[in-house]
């Protein structure tokens, strides 16, 4: 018996009612971004609406050469593939129509949570504030450790790496739906309008739950990233512990200052709605440097920024009256005063000194330590003496970060051992300190940093100024 044979056959294509239009159109298409369709398929959509538009030129507008929506026997005609194009180009089917939204990105346009609205009005696709408009009035309030346990809810959950995708809380699974979600930003943003809910800060003041975000206006999808930023991974200041979500999962893993890619076109933001709090466990670095915002607006550190060359403000002249007050006075003429001079940078290098601290360390520049000691009274003052705080009298002041690395044999060294078996942090020592420097030096630096409470890269036993100060005290 002969198998029958059926000949196939393609559907009539030039059929221009106006209901068989609409039908191909919506099959084929979908809704577009700003009339609520979701902006990862329509991204996919305009690609297919390409490869049909290079197909119809290619065979001369052919039905073979139409291509055809996977959930449908309706081809997509050339005046379909007209009015797409048209749309993505941002303009309307019609003459004079209104600009459509901006172009789609890997991250998605700016558009509401997904089933699991919050509080207060959602912001639409097409619709995300200015700068101006977003006050820290409007935003939610939040501290860093609260922003830190957030990041770390996706890290204990790994997150699968979308953007496509939304989680469980409604934000999408991608970098900028992920500090979006860290920061409980009220809708899902992307790389292009995150910055509008921080402020710019630079990279020597990033504490725990700033931002790190590269954004790439020519080519969002070449490039653009973002990542939280949850504290140094050790004095140098070189790395820090990354916060981020990234294929194939969200992941906390140290990073190279900024990134990886594109490590100079990262910006530094701070969120606007942050207020003081915990640092969510991201301590003091081994240099004291603070990695949090525990502390109170008065003793907060106020930035670089604020400080050097042409600086004339409120925090140089406060600079001034706590070097006086800490043996500086010698150093002003007249003063101090707002204005940043000589003066103030040869008496903050002398307060450095006087904490043993060398080379660009007693620069004469305050950092967040050196303003920390001031405000808070201790440390040693300018001609010897110590603070509430200070070291006593039986130690020297801290000697430098140098004598305390592998290969390193030096007094200090053994100074140091000893003190930790005196307070109880010598469980490493096979057998009683000595000059060099040894891993049991290190691990028992690390057992007495972290009994302060410190973590990350404020625990990575090497001494710097503030671990020599609090075990000597």
């Amino acid at each position: 018996m002969s198998v029958p044979v059926f000949e196939e056959f393609e559907p009539a294509v030039d059929c221009g009612c106006a209901g068989c239009a609409q039908q191909r159109r919506d099959l084929a298409l979908g809704l577009p971004v700003r009339a609520g369709g979701h902006p990862a398929a329509h991204g996919a959509r305009r690609a297919l609406v390409l490869v049909t538009a290079a197909g119809v030129v290619l065979g001369g507008g052919g039905a073979s050469a139409l291509a055809q929506h996977p959930d449908s026997t309706t081809p997509i005609t050339p005046a379909d593939v007209t009015t797409e194009v048209s749309e993505s180009a941002g303009v309307s089917g019609t003459a004079g129509g209104a600009a459509a939204p901006g172009p789609d990105t890997p991250q998605g346009s700016a558009g509401p949570l997904h089933g699991a609205p919050g509080p207060g009005p959602q912001p639409s696709p097409d619709a995300t504030p200015t700068s101006s408009q977003i006050t820290t009035q409007s935003l939610r309030k939040t501290t860093r450790a609260q922003i830190v346990n957030r990041a770390k809810r996706w890290v204990n959950a790994q997150v699968p790496y979308s953007m496509e995708r939304y989680w469980s809380d409604g934000y999408r699974q991608d970098c900028s739906g992920y500090v979006s979600m860290v920061w409980n930003l009220r809708g899902n943003e992307w790389t292009g309008s995150l910055d509008r809910f921080g402020e710019r800060i630079d990279r020597g003041e990033l504490q725990a739950g700033d931002i790190l975000l590269f954004h790439n206006p020519a080519d969002p999808a070449k490039g653009s990233h973002v990542t939280v930023f949850g504290g140094w991974t050790d004095y140098t200041h070189t790395s820090y512990i990354a916060y981020e979500q990234t294929k194939p999962r969200t992941r906390r893993q140290a990073t190279p200052l900024a990134y990886w890619k594109n490590s100079d076109r990262y910006v530094a933001y701070r969120y606007k709605g942050v207020i003081s709090g915990g640092s969510g466990g991201v301590g003091t670095t081994a240099t004291g440097g603070a990695g949090g915002a525990g502390g109170s607006t008065a003793t907060a550190y106020p930035g670089t920024a604020m400080f050097g060359p042409g600086a004339n403000n409120a925090h140089v002249a406060r600079l001034g009256r706590l070097l006086v007050e800490r043996g500086g006075k010698k150093y002003y003429r007249q003063g101090p005063g707002p204005r940043w001079g000589e003066a103030d940078r040869q008496a903050t290098a002398a307060f450095q000194r006087a904490q043993g601290w060398k080379g660009k360390e007693a620069d004469g520049m305050p950092g967040p330590h050196t303003w920390r000691l001031l405000v808070t009274g201790k440390g040693r003052t300018i001609g010897g003496s110590s603070g509430s705080g200070g070291s006593s009298a039986n130690a020297a002041g801290f000697p430098g970060r140098g004598y305390f690395r592998p290969g390193q044999s030096n007094a200090y060294v053994e100074k140091l051992g000893k003190q930790l078996v005196k307070r109880g942090y010598g469980k490493h020592y096979l057998s009683s300190p000595g000059p060099r420097w040894s891993e049991a030096d290190r691990r028992n630096v690390e057992a007495f940093q972290r009994a302060q409470g410190w973590r990350g890269g404020a625990a990575d036993g090497y001494p710097g100024p503030e671990t020599w100060r609090r075990l000597f005290r």
